[in-house]
């Protein structure tokens, strides 16, 4: 409850958060060529699975509903706790962070949270709940912030790097206009300026080629909200950002020339030899310079076996993530994007990711 109280006290106030632009992080992400490093020293430092070099990737989920509140009260309900009988976004988010060292200790450094979330159900076209951090003018809710906040610090105290998203197609329709969009991305990058955070990884928008209102947000110009979110320093420190496109998309030049790392979805890829295809087809798209590779969404599983998509993305170099949407497991419905989330490895399919992730990277 004092959660939900502070973060209406600072929504309705208007009252600004406290800046910890003099905090002292615990974490730091850089990129050289292909490989992310923390804290100066590479990922999963000398690793090798089986004759696959594991050095320099970046294991990771899509958790992208670690802040989700729907503002819509005729769907609000869709969301509400079997224990409760009703939705609390608090609650949530503390559920989320109760599991991240969990995660961390499976081997998984990264996960994608975004400002607009995905789907709560998993897959759907039409979207009429309202999540996003946004006001329709490109501000941002201090609730939403806050919630996010909460993930951050923790994510920092634990060494973890997350990939913070902004938009999500279904929900980017709430900013009025492309001056609205680009103040959001502008507002958002500051504030995780105001924060000191050296641990983050940006996302501008989920899937770009899959039906965005606003044309800045398409694949034709999405590059220039890139370039904006790299353009804004601080103290010389500027933020890695990036771009995904939806299931079997291969990254456009102007993407692949203005992001500092490229991302891929696996969605739709039934065959695993199609995985390190598309890895060996975004190296080679004009522009391409060498930069860490990451599959952050993929609905293929096939964990048990010795050729799936996770282990064919590590076999051509290139980081994984898994994304886990509802389905019936074990007699009941689970998916870490499908609200109200169960954050807990609990589920046949969970195991078997998390298991094969901590084999692979040897945690």
């Amino acid at each position: 409850m004092k959660h939900i109280a502070l973060a209406i006290f600072l929504l309705i106030s208007g009252a600004s958060f406290p800046s910890y632009s003099q905090q002292t992080r615990h974490t730091w992400v850089e990129i050289k060529e292909d490989k992310f490093y923390i804290n100066g020293n590479p990922t999963y430092a000398n690793r090798k699975w089986k004759e696959y070099p594991i050095e320099g990737l970046l294991m990771n989920s899509r958790m992208v509903q670690g802040i989700f509140d729907d503002m819509n009260p005729t769907t609000v309900s869709r969301w509400k706790y079997a224990d409760t009988g009703k939705w609390d976004a608090d609650r949530n988010t503390d559920e989320f962070i109760a599991h991240m060292e969990e995660w961390k200790n499976h081997g998984m450094l990264s996960f994608t949270i975004n400002l607009q979330g995905g789907s709560p159900e998993g897959y759907s076209r039409d979207q009429p709940w309202h999540n996003s951090a946004f006001t329709e003018n490109g501000e941002l809710i201090p609730a939403f912030m806050y919630r996010l906040e909460r993930i951050l610090n923790h994510a920092d105290e634990l060494g973890m790097v997350p990939m913070v998203g902004f938009f999500y197609f279904g929900q980017d329709e709430r900013l009025l206009d492309e001056t609205a969009v680009k103040r959001a991305v502008s507002n958002a990058v500051n504030w995780l300026h105001s924060k000191n955070y050296r641990n983050v990884l940006i996302e501008i928008n989920n899937e770009s080629n899959v039906r965005y209102d606003h044309d800045i947000l398409k694949p034709e110009r999405v590059h220039e909200l890139i370039d904006l979110a790299k353009s804004i320093e601080k103290d010389g420190y500027r933020y890695y950002v990036s771009t995904s496109y939806g299931g079997g998309f291969i990254p456009l030049p102007n993407v692949v020339q203005s992001a500092d790392y490229l991302l891929l979805h696996g969605n739709g890829v039934k065959d695993p030899n199609r995985i390190p295809s598309m890895v060996k087809e975004t190296r080679e798209v004009k522009g391409y310079s060498p930069k860490p590779i990451i599959f952050n969404e993929d609905d293929h599983f096939d964990f048990d076996k010795d050729w799936n998509n996770f282990i064919a993305a590590v076999s051509a170099y290139a980081s994984w993530g898994y994304f886990d949407f509802r389905m019936k497991d074990e007699g009941y419905e689970e998916g870490y994007q499908s609200v109200p989330v169960d954050w807990g490895i609990n589920s046949v399919r969970k195991r078997g990711f998390f298991d094969l992730m901590k084999t692979i990277t040897g945690y």
